[in-house]
């Protein structure tokens, strides 16, 4: 092929990463951009500032009239998405904010995923329909005040009490917890830990909400607190036993968030370079100099980088092939790198950047509850150091 037959170079696709998707992809894409552009992105500065999400029942049942609710998963008024879909679908949401898909994920990959994958037929039947569609809101419980990285170490305890279950404790940092119809404890029992699906207007749950947060402004974060809640046996998630059943739902929910921090990083570079080709210094462009192109050329590199790497993870997880330490991986590359543009997109802006009539400051500070919640840098590291070498150094 001619140069003079070679495509356009594409600042916003400089790799052609769109090649890789097919028309069904792209429309996936295309519509859940266009709803975050409509209906976030004009008023998330103000729900950050003001730190709430005061329309999040609304925008939880538009989520799910465009399928974004449960999107992999089969059945039940579920999408039935590719994996690779709903990535593409979490970094357009995290582009409007973090908070949205969060949203998305804790309803989609926690919550309704638990149900999906160790809930009985009548779990399945009575939850997820509302769910997938956004009337009814989902949480999980796993982290505890004591207990974020070492999840063995709960406290929260689940015995029987003749054919129920009273459950004890205290779950925190739980999104949507406040606004949520059902919450799914995990918890301490003689048989191991085990998950349970708690209404959330069983007596003795209450899920005061979190405030005085500088990071996720625009999301519902609460403590879940559980004072003899009592449950019937059917309560309890048949099919998870031990640890098993929480890490891999929350290996199902990084795998979002490695895209999902692509498309924070995204929105904070194509700021960046927005301002940079309008900001005039020493009487042209700054985008003209080289200390700046440099910035800018070294942030599109590590953001198509991040981009392929999701779809190959993305790739993967259709084929039934990705693995945990895989996902630890595009985790703990992406949400840094993401973290890095936007702090270098802000040196470009200067003290403009720091204003939410942009959106660069907002990205930077959500990133840094991205980088921590559902696994930490270290936790990460140690399991891809564990995965190369053979030796646990966790303990």
């Amino acid at each position: 092929m001619s140069r003079s037959t070679l495509p356009p170079f594409d600042p916003a696709d400089p790799l052609g990463i769109d090649d890789l998707l097919s028309p069904e992809d792209l429309a996936v894409r295309d519509t859940v951009r266009a709803w975050a552009t409509d209906r976030v992105l004009p008023h998330v500065a103000d729900w950050y500032e003001r730190g709430e999400l005061p329309v999040i029942r609304e925008l939880a049942r538009e989520l799910g009239a465009i399928g974004a609710l449960g999107m992999p998963l089969e059945g039940y008024g579920c999408a039935g998405a590719s994996a690779v879909q709903y990535g593409l679908a979490c970094l357009e949401l995290e582009a409007a904010d973090s908070g949205i898909r969060s949203l998305v994920s804790v309803q989609g990959s926690l919550a309704m995923y638990a149900i999906h994958r160790f809930g009985s037929e009548e779990h399945k039947q009575r939850w997820l329909p509302g769910m997938a569609a956004g009337e009814l809101i989902g949480c999980f419980g796993l982290t505890e005040p004591d207990h974020g990285s070492d999840p063995a170490g709960m406290r929260t305890r689940a015995r029987r009490d003749g054919g129920d279950w009273v459950l004890d404790g205290r779950k925190m940092w739980i999104t949507n917890g406040s606004v949520a119809a059902v919450a799914v404890v995990w918890a301490q029992t003689e048989d191991g830990i085990r998950g349970f699906v708690v209404p959330t207007d069983t007596p003795g749950f209450s899920a005061p909400e979190i405030k005085h947060k500088w990071s996720l402004r625009a999301s519902v974060t609460s403590e879940l607190v559980l004072e003899g809640v009592r449950l019937p046996a059917d309560a309890v998630l048949p099919e998870a036993v031990g640890l098993r059943g929480p890490l891999s739902c929350l290996s199902h929910a990084r795998y979002g968030i490695v895209w999902g921090a692509m498309g924070a990083a995204r929105a904070s570079f194509d700021a960046a370079l927005d301002y940079a080709g309008a900001r005039e210094q020493f009487g042209r462009p700054i985008s003209g100099f080289q200390l700046t192109q440099a910035k800018l050329a070294d942030m599109a590199v590590e953001l198509h980088k991040g981009v392929l790497l999701a779809h190959h993870l993305g790739v993967r997880m259709d084929a039934g092939r990705l693995r945990p330490e895989q996902v630890s991986f595009g985790k703990l590359n992406n949400v840094r790198e993401a973290i890095e543009i936007c702090r270098t997109s802000r040196t470009i802006m200067g003290a403009n950047g720091i204003s939410l009539e942009y959106p660069v400051m907002r990205h930077a500070t959500n990133l840094e509850s991205v980088l921590t919640y559902e696994g930490t840098v270290e936790m990460h590291q140690l399991v891809l150091g564990k995965a190369l070498t053979g030796q646990d150094a966790f303990r």
